[in-house]
């Protein structure tokens, strides 16, 4: 253990590639075993397989993981939530004052871009080592086992690793189509590992990671689907189910375009889970805190004891919660576009997720209210994640994190429909009439027209839940926040699409450590973006 730190300390790139924990270690003093033996481990007690794969969601949230590659410690670094907070700080929607208390101000303005900035090397470090932890569990499974748990392991990895490479995508190039054969990220897989380490990697084509993440998701979903038959059910939403599987591809394909493969797996995905879209009941008050939430498919399970809770703020939902004590209480906490909240019709439900512009909600008890009112949040602040077990102002920040909601799967079906000559509208009007505005009506009809309302939907539907910057990037979208609300003028932008500073850059640790990555390897260095006059 000694050893493998001190490369991460010194060699970023080794560290990441070379795995700190071994999860399948037979011996209670820590002794190591070869690949060969693994296998052989493996076959013999699935359990050991079942640690491994456990490390992989682990790895999804952890208390400053890169505090010692860092040489500091930083309140926005815990795991993937922290790639869920940066990018939506960097869109449109959550809108945010750059104060003292506010840990996302390098993304507000975009300096995170800088190769040296932490974020950078948050986001590098934390999807790859997800990625050494899934490469983990692939190279210890042989591809044709028959065995029903071990499918279902294997599964996990090559489905976590598909959503890995699909999230890097969109942080290090533009949008597939146009961009088949541009730069995106180096490829490490279970097979290439050892060349990795003794050689470095080149950056692979996007062309070249998709069809990584086709390929192990497609895999991912026949291996479930052997699972399934034989018997074996995930323990909890943690894990990767079919519909998950199902979903994370309906995710890859709406992002290439590939829209009837979307609806189709969009519709599988919600025929192939037990999540059902939460009501208007349900949502017309705080909600989103748990997974044993109905609509939840996929989330990160807290526990009380994780390092992230007993630290007291170094958590997402600190950042973000309006109604638990954190760093939102004292940093004016996030609030909507409020060009975007005037969309919102006064029958939808999810009006009531943000204060309105007198600074009230209806979804609010006298409770809640109150919390509100002691710490002076401003109109259009958030009040859909509720606290930790509904408890008014409670300091205990053991929310479970979304990754997946069945609503999500409805609105790619609508929007793929509809980009592919089926009925999206039908599909979009069904959906927000039946769980959130019963007045609903969609007043277009050309597909991309439909395609736009789907959009305005999913911006409202998906608000703070790490998604929105994957829209911006797949519909080619300015970054203009004009009339969004930003309370500080110098982040008022109207960034056009395809500028280069929206590209995340590879850290400076990384094309270092890399012997086959040079700096002229690396997306453009680009200015901040100047700041524009805003608009009522």
């Amino acid at each position: 253990m000694k050893r493998i730190y001190l490369y991460m300390l010194f060699a970023p790139f080794l560290f990441l590639f070379s795995g700190c924990e071994d999860m399948l270690n037979t011996e209670p003093e820590g002794d190591t075993v070869t690949t060969d033996q693994k296998e052989e481990v493996v076959a013999l007690d699935p359990a050991k397989a079942a640690a491994s794969v456990n490390g992989i969601f682990a790895q999804f949230s952890q208390y400053m993981p890169n505090e010692s590659a860092l040489g500091a410690s930083r309140h926005n670094d815990f795991g993937y939530p922290s790639v869920m907070m940066f990018t939506d700080a960097n869109g449109v929607d959550l809108v945010q004052e750059d104060n003292g208390y506010n840990w996302s101000g390098n993304n507000l303005d975009y300096t995170d871009r800088i190769f040296t900035s932490s974020e950078c090397q948050i986001i590098w470090n934390d999807m790859y080592a997800i990625i050494r932890n899934c490469n983990s569990v692939i190279s210890t499974i042989d591809s044709e086992t028959e065995d029903a748990t071990l499918q279902y392991y294997l599964a996990q990895g090559l489905a976590t690793r598909a959503f890995s490479y699909w999230v890097l995508a969109q942080l290090y190039q533009f949008n597939y189509v146009g961009h088949e054969n541009d730069p995106c990220v180096p490829i490490v897989t279970d097979e290439n590992m050892s060349t990795v380490l003794a050689e470095g990697v080149v950056r692979s084509t996007v062309q070249q990671v998709y069809d990584l993440v086709l390929s192990d998701i497609s895999s991912s979903i026949e291996l479930l689907q052997g699972a399934s038959e034989g018997g074996v059910k995930r323990a909890d939403k943690r894990y990767v189910s079919l519909g998950v599987a199902y979903g994370i591809r309906a995710r890859v394909n709406l992002t290439m375009h590939n829209y009837s493969a979307a609806a189709a797996d969009a519709t599988s995905a919600i025929a192939s889970s037990t999540a059902a879209p939460a009501s208007i009941d349900d949502v017309s008050k705080p909600a989103f805190w748990t997974v044993n939430e109905d609509n939840w498919m996929w989330g990160i399970i807290i526990s009380e004891t994780d390092g992230v809770v007993t630290s007291g703020i170094v958590n997402w939902i600190s950042h973000m919660g309006s109604l638990n004590y954190g760093y939102a209480w004292y940093s004016g906490g996030r609030q909507i576009n409020k060009l975007l909240y005037n969309t919102i019709e006064e029958s939808d439900v999810r009006k009531g997720w943000w204060l309105d512009q007198y600074g009230e909600s209806d979804n609010l008890s006298s409770e809640y209210m109150a919390v509100i009112t002691d710490h002076g949040f401003v109109p259009y602040s958030q009040v859909k994640f509720a606290p930790y077990n509904e408890e008014p102002a409670s300091s205990t920040n053991a929310n479970d994190i979304p990754l997946m909601r069945i609503e999500e799967m409805y609105l790619i079906k609508a929007e793929a429909e509809a980009m592919s000559g089926a009925d999206g509208k039908a599909t979009l009007e069904s959906f927000v009439q039946t769980y959130r505005d019963p007045s609903y009506t969609c007043a277009f009809t050309a597909p991309e027209d439909i395609q736009d309302e789907v959009y305005r939907q999913r911006r409202i539907e998906l608000w703070g839940e790490g998604l929105s910057w994957f829209d911006i990037m797949r519909l080619n979208k300015d970054v203009d926040r004009r009339g969004a609300g930003y309370p500080n003028a110098s982040m008022v932008f109207n960034i056009p699409a395809g500028s280069d500073i929206l590209l995340w850059r590879i850290s400076e640790a990384e094309i270092q450590a890399n012997p086959l990555l040079a700096p002229g390897d690396n997306n453009p260095s680009a200015n901040v973006p100047s700041p524009v006059p805003d608009v009522e």
